[in-house]
């Protein structure tokens, strides 16, 4: 691996002392004769020289390249091919119009650069592996990583073979869409990130996903030991992402069907819990062609297409799943410490060697450059480490088709095809809930699962020179655990694990899935209340579908609800007060709620910030609650205040209190900001609600945790919808036309003669 930093250190170490040992030389050499005097001089002004010419050949080698050439004109030119009308409603959401999809994606483009062109540009950066040249060394994992996975490679060799002509076409409509954005608002852009092209917009697609089901996890364990090592192959996920030290990627999503609703309709809910900034922040707006896309939903920075949403006809949800897609291979090599061959199959076998580069900024015009050899074996990708050298099999690898699925998906009229799409497996990870208006619902366990052997303890590094530990392919999506019209007339999923997806008799059997398979046996408190709500009503109305989602409880099995007992329970003769604090919670987690906080904090501090018993600070369940307590009277003067005092929604000059908290169907999560109360990062944020009737019509309320104009704090837009969802209310985006113009703040046409 590399170190940037370090590199950087000792060039300027042997640089800088030299200078300070000359004027050291200057000072002591002053009591000499004249000749020797201009002797000296003499060295003296031939080791300035040096100096000077060795600097500037250290200013040469560090000076960051100039951009690429981005051309205003042509980037003008290219615009008049599409024409895009872009309408923004009364919370200034756009909804895209075109004849053709590739319109609607250029006008997209053009929309979400208006409104977040900064986390665009950033997503553009990261995804050519280009980061670190701009944010330093703390995005130099980023980059090795990005290009040791090969993205640029495999796009590159299989742009024109994988993905169908109308796919290239969206991507390109996007790009010139974002190039177009720029040629009018080039104060805006960076020139870095200029020109935009088709291949970065499906490279944003293929270099994230391994990291939503848990390489980087596999990295952190490979390097295990090597402190450093281990220490930046784990802000690899916050790297990518762009998500709060460990916060979970989670969701919510449920279907109801006619059978198990009081009015006979199907319902969805989409709710992703993400992170309320950066890179895979929902965005929303609704596109529609004349092509027959028409799509409300969700999307993020530098995607042209609804990556969850609905539709007249359908719609779908995710949720992060957990499957084992990662598999770890220990390798016998020639010579460790410049490996150039591995044993295999009986003999040796010569690695594949790619060269990398890419440059640290350092300060001003100035970045190191970094050149570094990547091995790669029959496996794939090879780290070296302290422990010895491993190679990495991971799903999804050289796959560029996520953009097509989603493509396809976005495209599908009913259930049939929305399957199909499905069945591509472009998506390597993610729950899928699925309603329609049709009455369909359905629920995948969507994973993309390694043909491997059965017998070996997979969760443990492999003898990388035995060729039968080798995948064999990929199973279908009918060998992943699934749903589909249960009787029950339900499907829920919120990261919890397949096996209870639905009611009792519709579950898939875990006999049917062998533990080499590696689909994911976890709980979470919402699947315990998800389950134990829609599963517990037979007859759901509309209004208790919304309700049950904003379910603010811990249920009495709960991880919190076990340590609040127990602490309760055994109280420390210091902690009388707290315990009876703790012993009179019911477990909700409302704004007046003067035990949450004490509770909730305890919790994150004994068993992990997600609840989870992963990474806690302070195992000890006494220790930890005498810690929050201390916080909490030193910031607020006692250790009771609300939920609400405690934790708040903030955005610009909006600070609110709103219910729920870690892992709770309501999600919140809040961390320290070192500004007053704690401050909600993640959880729930772009919520869709879809209901349709059976008569060929659909109702679709959505709402977003701040507003449209995500980089605009000047606008009304910036922070409007935040009130709205702290109160947990909801907005109706218009779906027709001329609805949407009766309340219309812009009405504007983009690209054309």
């Amino acid at each position: 691996m590399f170190y940037p930093a370090s590199a950087s250190s000792r060039l300027f170490y042997r640089l800088v002392p030299a200078r300070k040992t000359m004027a050291i030389s200057t000072r002591r050499k002053s009591d000499k004769n004249p000749g020797e005097r201009r002797i000296m001089l003499k060295i003296l002004r031939f080791g300035a020289l040096a100096l000077l010419v060795l600097l500037a050949g250290a200013a040469l080698y560090l000076k960051t390249p100039g951009p690429a050439p981005f051309d205003r004109e042509e980037a003008l030119a290219e615009a008049r091919a599409y024409e895009a009308r872009i309408t923004r409603d009364a919370w200034g959401v756009p909804h895209i119009y075109g004849a053709r999809d590739a319109d609607v994606a250029f006008g997209l483009a053009y929309a979400h650069a208006e409104d977040d062109w900064e986390t665009i540009e950033e997503v553009i950066l990261f995804s050519r592996g280009v980061l670190a040249q701009r944010d330093g060394e703390n995005a130099a994992v980023t980059d090795y990583l990005i290009r040791a996975m090969g993205s640029a490679e495999a796009i590159a060799e299989k742009y024109e073979t994988d993905l169908a002509p109308e796919t290239r076409a969206l991507a390109e409509a996007y790009a010139a869409g974002l190039n177009f954005y720029c040629a009018e608002e080039a104060g805006r852009c960076a020139r870095d990130a200029l020109p935009a092209t088709a291949q970065d917009v499906v490279a944003g697609f293929a270099s994230r996903q391994p990291f939503f089901y848990g390489l980087d996890d596999q990295l952190k364990a490979i390097f295990q030991g090597d402190v450093e090592i281990e220490k930046r192959a784990g802000t690899a996920r916050e790297a990518f992402l762009k998500v709060p030290k460990e916060f979970e990627l989670g969701s919510n999503a449920v279907a109801v069907a006619p059978v198990r609703s009081a009015d006979g309709h199907t319902r969805l809910m989409v709710n992703s819990h993400q992170p309320y900034e950066g890179p895979v922040a929902w965005y929303e707006a609704r596109v529609k062609s004349d092509e027959g896309w028409d799509m409300i939903g969700g999307i993020f920075p530098g995607a042209p297409l609804i990556l969850h949403g609905a539709g007249p006809d359908l719609g779908w949800a995710f949720t992060v799943n957990k499957p084992d897609l990662v598999d770890v291979y220990a390798l016998e090599v020639d010579n460790a410490k410049k490996p150039e061959k591995y044993r295999f199959d009986g003999g040796w076998r010569d690695f594949e060697v790619r060269e990398i580069k890419f440059r640290v900024h350092l300060f001003g015009p100035f970045s190191l450059p970094v050149t570094r050899r990547a091995l790669y074996s029959v496996h794939g990708p090879v780290f070296e480490t302290e422990k010895g050298v491993f190679a990495v099999s991971y799903a999804g690898r050289d796959d560029i088709r996520a953009i097509e699925q989603y493509y396809r998906m976005n495209k599908a009229e009913d259930y049939a095809e929305w399957r199909a799409a499905m069945e591509m497996l472009a998506l390597p990870s993610l729950n899928a809930v699925y309603a329609d208006g049709d009455g369909v619902i359905a629920y995948y366990y969507n994973a993309a699962i390694p043909v491997r052997a059965a017998g070996p303890d997979w969760s443990r590094a492999q003898d990388g020179a035995d060729p039968g530990l080798l995948w064999q392919g990929t199973r279908s999506l009918n060998d992943a655990p699934q749903v589909v019209m249960p009787r029950s007339g339900y499907v829920v999923n919120a990261n919890h694990t397949p096996f209870q997806s639905s009611g009792p008799g519709d579950n898939p059997d875990t006999e049917d899935f062998p533990d080499h398979y590696g689909v994911d046996t976890r709980t979470t408190n919402r699947g315990i209340r998800i389950q134990a709500l829609y599963g517990g009503d037979a007859s759901i109305t509309g209004e208790e579908f919304v309700a049950y989602k904003m379910d603010h409880l811990y249920a009495p099995d709960s991880r919190v609800m076990e340590l609040v007992k127990e602490l309760a329970r055994t109280p420390a003769e210091d902690l009388q007060e707290e315990a009876a604090l703790l012993a009179a919670w019911n477990g909700a987690v409302t704004t007046d709620n003067r035990s949450a906080p004490l509770a909730i904090l305890t919790a994150q501090a004994a068993r992990g910030y997600l609840l989870n018993d992963e990474g806690a600070e302070t195992p000890d369940y006494q220790a930890a609650l005498r810690e929050v307590s201390a916080e909490l009277k030193e910031k607020f003067g006692r250790i009771d205040p609300t939920w609400g005092e405690a934790v708040r929604l903030k955005r610009g000059d909006v600070s609110l209190p709103l219910d729920g908290g870690p892992d709770t169907l309501r999600a919140v999560y809040p961390q320290e900001d070192g500004e007053g109360p704690l401050k909600s990062v993640g959880g729930d944020t772009y919520i869709l609600y879809a209901d349709w009737s059976g008569a060929g019509d659909v109702e679709i309320r959505t709402i977003h945790q701040f507003g449209a104009a995500t980089s605009r704090p000047a606008s009304p837009h910036f922070n409007d919808q935040a009130p709205v969802f702290a109160a947990e209310e909801w907005k109706s985006p218009p779906m027709d036309l001329q609805t949407l113009l009766a309340e219309a703040t812009q009405d504007y046409t983009v690209g054309g003669e």
